[in-house]
């Protein structure tokens, strides 16, 4: 599935960082689906009240497995396993992200990998087997996606106006427990359509040019770390909700680029007071 040799996305300083993130997708997506709608699946639940299974488990260590072999002086961060090593290059990790569908059943989750240096997201893989696509980035090198014959580039929309936006919104429960429910109700009726499309699928529907805003909140690093290279390749902006650019605040904003001033005035702490005067 990984096609580390069919198109131009491999050129540059960190491709031999994409490459190998590619790979390791590979070795992920053999693990995760081997177990995927397995009946016997054990499922346990941690101590802050997630689940895991040993899906999770297997496939982070697979990963890390390779990175152990191929990159021993690199940090690794992963949900399941925590952080070894004090690099400026930081592997970043969920080995599902999606776990409540995973254990469902429901196709919709994806392996996200990352590598980060000095804090910043420089290459990025999304790899979502159920369904047979991947998403990869690296910096300056474009965002990609697999096609049917070879590799496409990425590029997000070029809506301009709220009223044509499409937008996910992934949890009201998010929202409410954040306290911005208002304020996704007040979205709800300015945008033109508004979906929880829920974990990584909709940042890749973003930067496919399909949605123009996803927005959640008590998210890990190792939950958007993967998504921001190839949302900016793509020609997009990801920010946390306030703006501020950082992988340790617990809150995303992705949007076109376009229309992120214009979501960021939205919620803006004036337009709430309005709102509710």
């Amino acid at each position: 599935m990984s096609p580390t040799s069919s198109s131009g996305a491999l050129a540059g300083s960190f491709s031999d960082d994409l490459a190998l993130a590619l790979r390791m997708a590979d070795a992920a997506d053999a693990v995760a689906m081997s177990r995927f709608d397995a009946a016997d699946l054990s499922v346990e639940v941690k101590p802050d009240a997630s689940y895991v299974t040993e899906a999770d488990l297997a496939t982070e260590k697979a990963i890390r497995a390779i990175l152990s072999s191929e990159r021993p002086d690199d940090a690794v961060l992963g949900e399941e396993f925590g952080s070894v090593g004090d690099s400026a290059r930081q592997w970043i990790i969920d080995p599902i992200d999606g776990t409540h569908n995973y254990l469902k059943g429901i196709p919709i989750w994806a392996t996200l990998i990352a590598l980060a240096v000095d804090g910043v997201p420089r290459v990025g893989v999304v790899s979502q087997p159920s369904i047979g696509r991947r998403w990869w980035a690296a910096e300056g090198e474009g965002a990609w996606t697999n096609g049917a014959a070879q590799p496409r580039r990425l590029a997000v929309s070029d809506v301009n106006s709220l009223d044509r936006a499409s937008v996910s919104f992934q949890s009201i429960a998010q929202w409410d427990d954040a306290g911005h429910l208002d304020g996704l109700i007040r979205l709800s009726r300015a945008v033109w359509r508004d979906r929880g499309y829920g974990d990584a699928w909709p940042y890749m529907l973003l930067a496919e040019g399909r949605l123009e805003m996803v927005a959640e909140f008590d998210v890990k690093e190792y939950d958007i770390a993967a998504l921001g290279p190839i949302i900016t390749e793509a020609g997009g902006r990801m920010t946390a909700f306030d703006g501020t650019d950082s992988l340790s605040t617990r809150s995303v904003l992705a949007t076109n680029g376009t229309l992120h001033q214009s979501f960021r005035d939205f919620f803006s702490p004036a337009t709430d007071s309005e709102a509710s005067a």
